[in-house]
């Protein structure tokens, strides 16, 4: 099994990248801000160097800030991260995570979710029989 380039990040670089994906892009004072722990803005300015050097992040200056961004798509991570989670706690079975998130431990799905999911299921068994 081929590792997640984020699977090497320590857990302070994980977490600054979740929120570089969830927000999409942030300054060092919206990581901060988002952080647990109340980082110091020198540890999270360091980290962020780092994540650079690494090539897991950019940035942009925005005046006198800098924008920090991912520098992989969230398309693109969000498989890998699907496919670690599915490998790790699922044993890499689909429909195991499916019936994870629909069994009664999962979330409440609306009927429009359902009726969505079930659209997914059918054009894969299309694709499936062609």
């Amino acid at each position: 099994m081929s590792k997640s380039p984020h699977a090497t990040l320590s857990r302070r670089e994980r977490q600054i990248m979740d929120i570089l994906y969830q927000l999409g892009r942030a300054t060092a004072g919206d990581l901060m801000k988002a952080l647990p722990g109340e980082p110091s803005d020198s540890t999270v300015r360091t980290q962020l160097r780092v994540l650079e050097t690494k090539g897991h992040v950019r940035h942009e200056e925005d005046g006198v800030k800098y924008v920090y961004y991912p520098v992989v798509p969230r398309r693109v991570v969000r498989k890998s991260a699907l496919k670690h989670v599915m490998n790790t706690f699922f044993d890499g079975s689909a429909e195991k995570v499916v019936a994870a998130l629909l069994g009664p431990d999962g979330g409440k799905l609306s009927d429009e979710e359902l009726d969505r999911i079930a659209d997914i299921v059918a054009r894969a068994r299309a694709e499936e029989s062609k």
